[in-house]
């Protein structure tokens, strides 16, 4: 296996590292960066456990090698809080109650920030089709959907 150095930024700071041509975002996120917010629901693209964005889009870091990443600017949900305070749609999820076991969660909130970069005040089909690539066992989507239409509020 080859070691590859590259270069990222991770949530606003620069990392340089030597990762394995088979090592993928996810693994590199949590293994390498101490970065375990991000979950490894099916390590297949299905689930959308596992959302960051990459250069300003959300994708799925299972299916991402993390020689792909040299150059790129990642966002993970550790990266959405400003310091001490949540970012608004972190808030947002706590009101209403669309976290339930918490595992989805993290993904959710990616998808649902990258669409209100893109989208500030998105309608409720708008919010749905953003977050059809995030599936929650515990939840029928409704306060999910609510959360992200709070957010849109509250930005």
């Amino acid at each position: 296996m080859t070691d590859h150095k590259i270069t990222i930024t991770v949530n606003g700071e620069i990392e340089r590292l030597r990762v394995g041509s088979n090592l993928t975002l996810l693994k590199m996120l949590r293994e390498e960066l101490a970065l375990t917010g991000t979950k490894n629901g099916c390590s297949a693209g299905e689930c959308g456990a596992c959302t960051v964005m990459m250069n300003g889009e959300p994708v799925n870091s299972c299916m991402v090698l993390a020689v792909e990443c040299d150059g790129a600017e990642i966002v993970t949900v550790e990266g959405l809080a400003d310091k001490d305070a949540l970012a608004p749609v972190q808030e947002a999820f706590t009101h209403p109650g669309a976290v339930q076991c918490g595992f989805c969660t993290p993904g959710f909130l990616i998808s649902s920030k990258a669409l209100l970069e893109r989208n500030p005040d998105p309608s409720e089909e708008e919010i749905r089709e953003a977050l059809v690539g995030n599936l929650c066992r515990c939840t029928g989507y409704t306060k999910i959907v609510e959360a992200v239409q709070e957010a849109a509020k509250m930005s």
